[in-house]
């Protein structure tokens, strides 16, 4: 049974404007939204391919994302959207928490109860659009060194994951929303597009 709930954002697309962030903040959160593949980008359409190597170059691209989501102040990032198909992504719920990377991620299990709360994306900048997702899940996978990892999520933690795992799949947030609100979102979008062309 779905039941409304306060709004979350999913991957926060707009830093705080208040005196916690300072310039530099802003200018570091920018130089990282820039390398944050954005909408219309094929590779996010694309589903991502699995891996099978856990070596210095996966640690390093692992490393990669962790800084450019941190810098960017979300709390979710998938390969892809630093333009890389391959199935691993990265996500932190809590400020002071590690950020957790997971290498060919699969959801094996989804609770019956969802909910509905609004979300956002680094790659769809300034749309926020409702998404029904199950409450809890569990979902195994790899870290970056190749050992195994099974999660038991729940709330924001369960929704970041679904989200990520959507964007190994080639699925965007907006494919997840009422109609109405797909139809503003991409209006949007394909206006920052024009604007971004000119």
């Amino acid at each position: 049974m779905s039941q409304e709930a306060p709004e979350v954002e999913v991957e926060d697309e707009a830093a705080p404007e208040d005196d916690r962030f300072d310039e530099e903040f802003r200018a570091r959160r920018a130089a990282a939204l820039a390398h944050v593949r954005k909408w219309g980008d094929p590779v996010l359409k694309t589903r991502a391919r699995a891996l099978d190597r856990f070596d210095d170059a996966l640690r390093a691209a692992v490393d990669y994302m962790r800084r450019i989501m941190h810098d960017a102040y979300g709390v979710g990032l998938a390969a892809p959207q630093v333009g890389t198909s391959n199935r691993v992504l990265v996500y932190r719920v809590q400020p002071e928490s590690p950020i957790v990377a997971l290498v060919n991620p699969e959801i094996e299990w989804m609770g019956k109860e969802t909910e509905i709360l609004e979300e956002g994306c680094l790659s769809l900048p300034n749309v926020h659009v409702d998404v029904e997702r199950p409450v809890h899940v569990r979902t195994r996978a790899l870290d970056e060194h190749g050992e195994p990892v099974v999660i038991e999520a729940s709330g924001l933690e369960a929704r970041v994951i679904q989200h990520e795992v959507d964007h190994l799949d080639g699925v965007l947030m907006i494919e997840r929303c009422p109609r109405e609100q797909r139809k503003e979102a991409i209006r949007i979008l394909r206006e920052q597009s024009s604007d971004r062309a000119a």
